[in-house]
């Protein structure tokens, strides 16, 4: 088998069928890949609803296991560990996989053949509808990543996001796949920046890492995302990830990664002015509060 789909989901009950859905009517057909769902300690009824979606879609091949280490790194790294696909597909549990998602991933294996690792577009989906004070800048906490217009190489250390990445398994197992120091969700807190650190590895080994937008999700986006305590949880979620890699690498790459994240919140407040000069003052806060966010998790507070 070629592709291996894993989605790691914890309390998703409401959205895990589309997900499901999105991948049972993909155009490549159901012989193309395998999905492996990883409950990871839900403690709604995600186990009943995929019971029943399962009875219900009796074609194709999707496996539902447990991983109870919480957190999305040992999930994630427990659905590669089972998979049987030459290659990982990294999809949420709160997305949707436009119809020929499969179709373009195994498209751009085929017509790249050096390449071991990629990633696609996410769209959000906001619930119910965009907030006036989201911004580009800050809409990448809740999973905006549109890199390019055309399929390329990413460049200047830019790497896909964990809810739309591939990587080709042999590689993922050189490297060890997901760092667990780096959890992603644990309770209420955060420690994220998996992603970053996996894509960080294979680079190093000297391959390069593409991005096709043709390969692409929507994203769900909830109310109770577009809170401050969420995009708290997630900003400093991602300063407390760079915190932990950096640390591991030298004490002189954590305080230059100091350095970088005061200059971002100096520009942070540079384009929060520059928003309020063009009548949107209500984008300001939100794109400097991110950043602050973002230090404070650095540092450790």
């Amino acid at each position: 088998m070629l592709l291996s789909i894993v989605i790691c989901s914890y309390n998703r009950a409401s959205y895990i069928s589309d997900a499901l859905d999105s991948l049972y009517t993909q155009t490549a057909g159901l012989n193309a890949f395998e999905t492996i769902i990883v409950d990871n300690n839900s403690t709604d009824n995600t186990a009943e609803v995929f019971s029943q979606w399962s009875a219900a879609h009796t074609n194709g091949n999707f496996t539902y296991i447990t991983e109870t280490k919480q957190g999305a790194s040992f999930a994630r790294n427990t659905g590669a560990a089972v998979a049987k696909g030459q290659w990982l597909c990294f999809m949420d549990d709160d997305a949707v996989a436009t119809p020929n998602y499969v179709e373009n991933i195994l498209k751009h294996i085929e017509t790249k053949p050096d390449a071991v690792g990629f990633g696609g577009r996410i769209i959000p989906k906001y619930i119910p509808a965009e907030p006036k004070w989201m911004s580009y800048y800050v809409s990448s906490l809740v999973g905006n990543f549109d890199y390019a217009p055309t399929a390329c190489a990413f460049e200047h250390g830019k790497y896909p996001l964990e809810s739309n990445m591939i990587v080709r398994k042999d590689v993922y197992e050189t490297i060890g796949g997901f760092n667990t120091a780096l959890p992603g969700v644990v309770g209420t807190l955060r420690i994220g920046g998996e992603g970053k650190e996996l894509f960080y590895k294979i680079l190093a080994l000297g391959h390069t890492i593409y991005y096709d937008p043709s390969i692409c999700v929507h994203h769900v986006v909830e109310v109770k995302k577009l809170t401050s305590e969420y995009m708290y949880r997630v900003a400093s979620g991602i300063g407390r990830g760079e915190r932990s890699r950096t640390k591991a690498i030298s004490n002189l790459a954590y305080s230059n990664k100091i350095i970088e994240y005061i200059f971002k919140l100096g520009a942070s407040v540079v384009l929060g002015i520059k928003y309020a000069l063009q009548g949107n003052p209500g984008k300001t806060m939100p794109i400097i509060q991110f950043r602050i966010d973002a230090l404070l998790g650095l540092i450790g507070r």
